[in-house]
């Protein structure tokens, strides 16, 4: 991981640049209304949500009384108390997702694998009684069963970084956000035989030039193809290995979000940290001979 002053230094060095911006824009169309002086700092909030992630506590209440108001102190001289700081939390959400956005993400490499995840949101049990993300969660079906929530969409490429993400209700069908997704990828794309379907693969290879890449389900026919495409298709277990690791060690998944404000923050934080994690799963196909068709 890297050190926390490096994240601090790199996170106020966006912020220099964002919030003039930022205010500017706000201004302009008359959104932004008169706000008081806070004792923290746009990056210090940053830094502080994004550390959470990267440190081993799995609670947020814990890790800012225990570790940060006591060991912190000579970092942070302007400390608040934790619910004065819950409080600053939703307003880092956008500086935090252009963040990500723009300092964080991967560049395609030619070769990009895509799946998605179910980001549960209550157990099912408390379906009816969940009250927190009413009209945004739904009920949705992966491989293990229903669950109540979202779901993350990924991409990334063959050196484990990540190239784009969406977030949707957890009854959108996995092939519905996928255009999008890789709107600016080339080469080859592989999913798995929950991505099948023929007008997809059309468009993509017809918009994009790009080349989708799916196992076939047992009741289809087999068909040939080539040695490099049946190798990646076995490799497509890196994608599972990254989201193992975002839900894991990163943490973008728990059942005890009070807003949806604060979940959008964890997700973002938690990406935040994965991507600036120094080794991440890789195929090692860096030779640009694998990049032929």
């Amino acid at each position: 991981m890297d050190s926390l002053l490096e994240l601090f230094c790199d996170a106020d060095d966006f912020c220099q640049k964002f919030e003039p911006a930022w205010k500017k824009r706000l201004l302009a169309s008359g959104e932004r209304q008169r706000q008081r002086e806070r004792s923290l700092t746009l990056s210090e909030i940053m830094t502080i949500v994004i550390h959470f992630h990267q440190s081993q506590y799995r609670n947020f209440k814990a890790y800012y009384k225990e570790y940060v108001l006591k060991h912190l102190r000579a970092e942070f001289p302007n400390l608040v108390s934790y619910s004065r700081f819950v409080e600053f939390i939703p307003s880092a959400l956008i500086p935090l997702s252009v963040f990500l956005r723009s300092a964080c993400f991967g560049n395609c490499s030619g070769i990009s694998f895509i799946d998605s995840t179910a980001l549960d949101v209550c157990n099912n049990r408390r379906i009816a009684q969940h009250r927190v993300f009413e009209g945004l969660a739904e009920r949705g079906k992966t491989s293990t069963g229903w669950f109540f929530g979202f779901k993350l969409h990924l991409v990334v490429n063959d050196r484990g970084e990540i190239l784009n993400v969406m977030l949707t209700p957890g009854n959108v069908d996995d092939r519905k956000p996928v255009p999008e997704l890789v709107r600016n990828l080339f080469g080859k794309l592989v999913g798995d035989r929950g991505y099948i379907s023929q007008p997809l693969f059309e468009e993509l290879l017809g918009n994009f030039n790009l080349q989708f890449i799916v196992g076939i389900k047992s009741n289809m026919k087999n068909k040939l193809m080539p040695i490099f495409d049946k190798i990646l298709l076995r490799k497509r277990s890196i994608i599972e290995t990254i989201i193992d690791q975002l839900k894991n060690i990163s943490q973008i998944e728990h059942s005890r979000h009070r807003s949806p404000m604060n979940f959008l923050v964890n997700l973002v934080c938690g990406l935040i940290a994965y991507c600036r994690q120094p080794k991440k799963p890789s195929l090692g196909f860096h030779s640009p001979v694998y990049l032929l068709p």
